[in-house]
């Protein structure tokens, strides 16, 4: 018999986690080794019609409004009864509100497999909010972390080793494919950019709602960069709160004419075949699917020494690497590549090489499908301190 698996996603918005956890599932779905389960905390977001057709059945809401109040409470009830009614054998949770979420209902439920998983290294969370969040760990059986710097910060922080487990994202390359077969002028024209054909595109795509991705650094580096190099653009690609601070900081700078803010972006693959060279200027991250996505596109990349980076990117071969917050050494390195297209043109082949060895969805698969039949193998537990400390918290 097939084991039943609920992933538990906090939304369907199209952020970095949500759009792994959707492909997780149907990659697992596909591959019909288990019967798999959708449920989230907020019904919402563009990945909602991808995940309806996959064909899972009902996707259970359990939406939260603290981890305090009598709702919180119902919520769980309502979760404990479905794992109960559909003999649910793994829970699977994908970020900080769903592990806190899922891994509490599935030890009530005494699911036999509880998986939480951390994407983040720092800046996301407060001192409370990681607390709550190893509190939600020691009740997991294991830990995925999508880089070996997740890993390691976690350890840092007094995670047991033994439970952490790193399977990279996997990209599926027919997400930087480009869907329709436009001339770049077209692609211009679709993405509402400057048809001038000596125009040099620079881009990053990365939400505009957290400071932690840092996109005042990138504008400082691009109005270093359009003083060296005159017919170069810059593509931000994300929507969020942060937007009019940021269009204040290019008219500061001086580049509100080369600056483009075009919003959530549907063509990401169509917005990276035009563009040059492309970049991640985060302060913190766990591994960036923008990374992966930009190499997979054959870009050459310019990313800051943050998170699982250096586990994507080889500094001077498919791509530069550079420390966070510095526009000076990250405006020299956007440079080089614009000068140098044959070098940056090689650059990205061999990024798009790797990435194609080494963060496949086959590989993501595989790996977690192997977690599963290893902790599903396991002996039973015995009661766990964290659930006596569940109990006593709730007398």
């Amino acid at each position: 018999m097939k084991p039943n698996v609920l992933h538990i996603i906090d939304s369907f918005d199209q952020g970095g986690t949500e759009r792994q956890a959707v492909q997780l599932v149907r990659l697992l779905h596909e591959g019909e080794s288990y019967r798999v389960h959708l449920a989230c905390l907020k019904n919402r977001g563009v990945l909602r019609n991808e995940a309806e057709h996959l064909g899972l059945g009902e996707i259970a809401e359990y939406p939260l409004n603290s981890f305090y109040d009598r709702n919180f409470l119902q919520q769980l009830r309502r979760c404990v009864r479905f794992l109960k009614e559909h003999e649910i054998d793994v829970v699977h949770t994908h970020g900080f509100y769903t592990n806190i979420f899922g891994m509490t209902a599935a030890r009530l439920a005494r699911t036999p497999v509880r998986i939480a998983s951390k994407r983040e290294t720092e800046g996301f969370r407060s001192p409370t909010q990681k607390r709550a969040e190893r509190y939600a760990f020691r009740l997991a059986h294991s830990v995925i972390t999508n880089a070996n710097a997740v890993r390691n910060q976690l350890i840092m922080e007094g995670g047991r080793a033994e439970k952490l487990v790193t399977i990279y994202n996997g990209l599926d390359m027919k997400r930087v494919a480009p869907q329709l077969d436009l001339e770049r002028e077209a692609i211009l024209a679709l993405l509402n950019l400057p048809r001038e054909p000596e125009r040099r595109f620079v881009t990053i795509v990365a939400n505009v709602q957290h400071a932690v991705k840092d996109h005042p650094t990138f504008l400082r580096a691009a109005a270093r960069v359009r003083q060296a190099v005159p017919e170069a653009a810059f593509v931000i690609a994300g929507e969020g709160g942060l937007m009019n601070e940021l269009r204040a900081l290019a008219e500061k700078l001086g580049i509100e004419s080369d600056a483009f803010f075009i919003g959530r972006c549907q063509r990401v693959a169509e917005l990276l075949s035009i563009s040059k060279v492309c970049v991640l200027s985060s302060q913190a991250e766990g591994f960036s699917n923008s990374i992966l996505e930009y190499m997979a596109a054959a870009r050459p990349v310019v990313v800051t020494d943050v998170g699982g980076a250096r586990e994507a990117v080889i500094d001077g071969e498919t791509g530069f690497i550079v420390p966070a917050g510095d526009d000076e050494n990250m405006a020299a390195r956007i440079i080089t590549l614009l000068r140098e297209p044959e070098r940056a043109r090689a650059m990205g082949q061999r990024g798009r090489s790797i990435v194609e060895e080494n963060f496949s969805c086959e590989a993501q698969l595989e790996k977690t499908g192997a977690l599963y039949e290893s902790l599903l193998a396991r002996p039973a537990p015995t009661v766990e301190p964290a659930l006596k400390n569940l109990h006593r918290k709730r007398a």
